[in-house]
């Protein structure tokens, strides 16, 4: 029996799967839209978000999960955080189970969409997570769905180059990298993703 690692409360946390078998995530813009709303309902309130990516059949996210003083109740999360053992695991659960359960229903398809359990690598540094963020955004690139990491539109870059209201910690994203210029710089520099992925997945 495999032993899941929990989420640990102020732990932040590279989290990352993929579609069983290599199969589609997503398949249109309705997916990703419903994706992030379940995301917002179910891990917004218990983790603060530094970075995401959603491509077709794999998806990236980079969160810390909130110490429990600090998260949000409510009646969808209250089940989530009864034990304190799970650390977030079951709220992440629930995301992909629903979202698989309406899936298959779109698509006539039946059994499991992600694969279990869903990979996570814990954080202990500014340099993997600067690392991971930049991996991350040039995910779409190195798989071309993008040409450049500007213009892919279903990941945090975007709304970190912005101005806008968002929930991602945007500034502690852009503090990593000193200004929002250098973020950019950072970004267009060519990098061997190969290598950081390895690294970063050891």
């Amino acid at each position: 029996m495999q032993i899941i690692e929990p989420l640990l409360p102020g732990r932040l946390y590279h989290i990352y799967n993929c579609g069983i078998n290599g199969e589609d995530l997503f398949r249109e813009k309705a997916n990703y839209e419903y994706f992030l709303r379940l995301y917002d309902l179910y891990i917004e309130p218990i983790a603060e978000t530094y970075a995401w990516c959603l491509m077709k059949n794999h998806f990236h996210l980079i969160v810390r999960i909130k110490e429990d003083e600090g998260v949000e109740r409510n009646n969808i999360i209250q089940t989530c955080q009864e034990k304190n053992l799970t650390g977030g695991h079951q709220c992440f659960s629930n995301l992909f189970n629903r979202y698989a359960k309406s899936f298959n229903k779109m698509y006539g398809r039946h059994g499991s969409l992600f694969e279990r359990p869903f990979k996570r690598k814990m954080i202990f540094n500014e340099i993997y997570l600067r690392t991971a963020i930049l991996y991350i955004h040039n995910n779409p690139v190195h798989h071309s769905f993008a040409e450049n990491t500007e213009d892919y539109f279903w990941s945090s870059y975007l709304t970190c180059i912005s101005q806008g209201h968002t929930k991602l910690k945007r500034e502690q994203v852009i503090d990593l990298f000193g200004n929002v210029e250098n973020f950019k710089y950072a970004h267009k520099e060519k990098v061997d993703i190969i290598k950081i992925e390895n690294w970063l997945m050891e």
